[in-house]
């Protein structure tokens, strides 16, 4: 399976008055490891919007297992779960410093182009993305 990791360094300012950190920041920190696999897997996805493509959220889904807090580094590892060629889903697990497991969740987004916010088929207009996710797609479901 083709999984990025990525370290967060928890700051003071992610965290809520009980010194964990707050819920929403999590969200950002999939869109790291969401960026980071995208990185890994040979694309950027700033070049992408350059070229009046952005991928919006269609749903996210957050299961909180336990706290990181202040202090703590977290391990936030990405995966492709699903992807048909139109939509893809992100599959995330963070973990503690430790390797317990903080969090778990899915992203589903979809390509569209900026004007207009139609959708776009990855599959036709960027074969190399597609290629790629595939083959990630693949190697999720063998692993």
């Amino acid at each position: 399976m083709i999984v990025a990791s990525k370290e967060i360094e928890v700051r003071y300012a992610e965290t809520d008055q009980m010194g964990v950190v707050y819920h929403a920041n999590y969200l950002i920190w999939m869109e790291l490891g969401r960026t980071s696999l995208i990185s890994e897997l040979g694309f950027n996805y700033a070049e992408l919007e350059k070229e009046g493509v952005i991928s919006p959220v269609l749903d996210i889904q957050a299961s909180y297992k336990m706290p990181v807090r202040y202090g703590e580094k977290a391990i936030v590892n990405t995966w492709i779960e699903e992807y048909d060629g139109l939509r893809v889903t992100y599959g995330y697990e963070i973990l503690k410093e430790d390797g317990e497991l903080a969090v778990t969740g899915v992203s589903k987004h979809v390509c569209v182009q900026k004007d207009s916010f139609r959708p776009i088929s990855i599959k036709r207009k960027y074969p190399d993305w597609h290629e790629a996710y595939e083959k990630a797609k693949k190697q999720s479901v063998e692993a």
